[in-house]
């Protein structure tokens, strides 16, 4: 599997995000000569249990990540315990609303275009809480095909990177993307590039998030 970098938008101290930045940076992609393709979706969900008798302790985990890939949709991922990453059919949505034993908290969507500059994949898009249209956020996703190593892609990935921002900087935006990459040796994932590393990054942008929303 090619490998990605998914990376958040950090406004600059005292803006915040808006439409006018996302529709910026999807100039951006064009203007690098980005073939536009088709509309993109992942769903990230943050699940707590329901426990109906406070007094008895609760085995299961107090809560944990779920991620729904648009290029996977048969699968489903978690992420439990802050450090265990399973993939699962996605039936077990379904198990999940019948037994009620966890209720979602919070939902956010991340859709947009896609592009593709050569040999790279690029998804632009915003992040929004589900059943609404209210911006909490701009996401980017970086697909380098030919490679599925993560050291190995690294340095063209960087180089890629710079491009990046140097193309983003004639725009004068107020902000940049970040590049959050989680340990990934603490998931006890390889360097061979998976849809596990995918959920990975995805939890440390909703971190990011809720902490550039705190401040």
């Amino acid at each position: 599997m090619p490998v990605k970098w998914v990376m958040p938008w950090q406004p600059s101290p005292g803006t915040t995000v808006n439409s006018q930045v996302l529709a910026e940076v999807s100039q951006c992609a064009e203007s690098l000569g980005g073939v536009k393709g088709g509309r993109w979706r992942s769903s990230l969900t943050f699940y707590r249990p329901m426990v109906r008798d406070q007094s008895v302790p609760a085995e299961c985990p107090k809560d944990f990540l779920g991620l729904a890939l648009q290029d996977r949709p048969d699968r489903y991922y978690f992420i439990i315990r802050g450090r265990i990453v399973v993939e699962a059919d996605v039936g077990i949505l379904a198990i999940m609303e019948k037994l009620q034993s966890y209720k979602a908290r919070v939902s956010l969507h991340f859709e947009g275009l896609q592009y593709q500059v050569g040999d790279f994949l690029l998804r632009v898009g915003k992040v929004v809480p589900a059943n609404s249209e209210n911006l909490r956020g701009i996401m980017m996703e970086v697909e380098y095909l030919p490679i599925s190593s993560v050291e190995k892609s690294r340095q063209i990935m960087e180089d890629f990177l710079d491009i990046w921002h140097e193309t983003l900087s004639k725009k004068s935006l107020p902000g940049r993307f970040m590049h959050i990459e989680p340990n990934f040796l603490d998931y006890g994932l390889s360097d061979q590039y998976s849809s596990q590393h995918t959920t990975v990054q995805y939890a440390a942008v909703m971190a990011q998030l809720i902490a550039t929303v705190k401040n």
